[in-house]
């Protein structure tokens, strides 16, 4: 396992990413694009050292959690950075909630600080008053009676900090992972994991210099969105835009086309959309050298369509909140379609039996990782932390096989794969099928329990726009299905959806298609 070198034990992640870039001349560069503002790298930092005197004045003391409920927008980064630098834990937050997840993220965090936009307020703010840890809200954007405005209290305090001497094993932030299979949970992780992302895949796989533009689709407050939108171009020095509204294909794209970034991070539905939109319109985005996509497998069709049109590729690539970002990544000019690609350098990856054993080539285990950018842990759930984390490494929850070149392919999560006829289905393998029919922009398939209790293969079908759904659709696709694939796999069964559930960070729900 490769290690990055040069971390010394006493380290601040702000000290790191944003000091730096003072101490190394790229002050006065750009760091951050968001509609009309422009900020540099200068101006970030005295934001940070006005935030964290700010905070320092409340009375946030070292390893209490602040709560951050921001779009993405520049003060989600100075806040962010404010509160690791004083050596507090930053806690970003989806926002997309209602207000009883909002009362449990402030509960199962302890926040002391909750920062929030006034846009968001209308949801958090019914919770506020019952939090019992919760001492202090600021809003930024509009003024709220009653609350801490932003402005203000930068205003009022100093631009000069010195960086908390922090050790970098200290917890600096949270990311709340999935909560699929009970209330989500927190990944804590440490100063110096970064870091680590930031060689082994951003200068490693992407290359990514400070001459890049970065633009991440994928919001802030998820570990895929915070890492491409924030981190990666802090890292490097590079430039960032930031996008607060909602990521639809056409305003993407056309963010894209004013933005002109080399760098652009979407998931696979998003993907999907935005080729549907060019067939009406005609996008330039030819300021794009590579593309990447995540959250979800990468269907071969969409990486094949979207190089056609638009002469880029799309690196998929896989990770997770506990290991902070991508280890499984397609390597520029060397890209197998559908495929998740080799290992990052600096991870280990290895694909176990039932018994623990290695499988084959060719045969579908559990995948296990291994990196130093791995979580400290669990908030509050020793229990799953050790089942998940043994020793170095991380139980995935994620089925994969190696082919006999080394590529690996994504089967499905360990809970959604199932047999039929006594033999497994990967929904990954029928989706990317149904994914290649001229009628279809995206699929998802889950098991359905006939009333013999037996399972079988149902799809649920998102068509595009000029398409109607009809009972030979449902055959035609069938068919397609059975001449591409080993014929037990189809789906028995095709419902067709307007767009399918999906998570905040754009995973498939596949357990509220399991309840249809």
């Amino acid at each position: 396992m490769r290690r990055v070198s040069g971390i010394p034990d006493r380290y601040n992640l702000s000290d790191n990413f944003v000091d730096r870039h003072l101490r190394e001349g790229r002050g006065e560069k750009a760091a951050i694009s968001c509609e009309s503002r422009t900020l540099t790298y200068a101006q970030i930092a005295e934001k940070v050292n006005r935030a964290g005197n700010a905070l320092l004045q409340l009375g946030i003391r070292a390893e209490e959690r602040i709560m951050l409920l921001l779009p993405d927008v520049p003060e989600f980064a100075v806040a962010y950075f404010a509160a690791m630098k004083i050596g507090a834990v930053a806690v970003p937050t989806s926002t997309a909630l209602r207000s009883a997840d909002y009362a449990y993220f402030l509960d199962e965090s302890r926040a002391r600080a909750l920062i929030c936009h006034s846009s968001l307020y209308p949801q958090v703010g019914p919770v506020i008053a019952e939090r019992r840890h919760l001492r202090n809200t600021v809003v930024c954007g509009d003024r709220i009676e009653g609350h801490l405005h932003w402005d203000e209290l930068l205003a009022a305090s100093s631009p000069l900090l010195q960086a908390a001497d922090t050790c970098k094993d200290d917890a600096a932030f949270w990311l709340w992972t999935s909560g699929s299979t009970g209330p989500p949970k927190a990944a804590v992780h440490s100063h110096q994991d970064w870091v680590h992302c930031c060689e082994n895949y951003a200068k490693g796989i992407l290359q990514m210099n400070q001459a890049d533009v970065t633009f991440s689709a994928s919001k802030l407050f998820h570990a895929y969105g915070l890492g491409n939108g924030l981190m990666f171009p802090f890292y490097v020095g590079a430039r960032t835009v930031f996008f607060p509204g909602r990521p639809q294909a056409a305003s993407i794209l056309e963010t894209v086309q004013k933005a002109k970034p080399s760098l652009f991070f979407s998931v696979p539905t998003l993907y999907a959309a935005m080729l549907q939109q060019s067939d009406r319109a005609q996008y330039d985005l030819s300021s794009i050298r590579l593309g990447v996509s995540a959250a979800e497998p990468l269907p071969a069709e969409i990486f094949r369509r979207w190089k056609e049109r638009f002469g880029v590729e799309i690196l998929d690539g896989i990770g997770s909140t506990e290991v902070l970002h991508i280890y499984i990544s397609a390597t520029p000019n060397q890209v197998k379609p559908g495929s998740s690609g080799w290992p990052v350098p600096g991870y280990e990856v290895r694909i176990l039996d039932g018994d623990g054993a290695e499988t084959p080539a060719g045969t579908i285990g559990d995948l296990w990782v291994r990196g130093l950018s791995t979580a400290l842990g669990y908030w509050n759930r020793s229990h799953l932390t050790r089942e998940r984390m043994r020793g170095d490494w991380f139980v995935t929850g994620d089925k994969y096989c190696r082919d006999e070149d080394g590529y690996y392919w994504y089967a499905g999560r360990t809970d959604d794969i199932f047999r039929v006829s006594g033999q497994w289905v990967s929904p990954n393998e029928v989706e990317s099928v149904l994914a290649e029919h001229a009628a279809v922009v995206e699929a998802a398939v889950v098991a359905f329990e006939e009333e013999t209790k037996l399972h079988t293969p149902k799809a649920f079908v998102v068509l595009k726009d000029d398409v109607a759904p009809s009972p030979q659709l449902v055959q035609e696709l069938q068919e397609f299905v059975k001449q591409r694939i080993t014929p037990y796999k189809y789906p028995r069964r095709i419902e067709f959806l307007p767009e399918l559930p999906k998570s905040a960070a754009g995973k498939v729900l596949r357990y509220r298609l399991r309840q249809k």
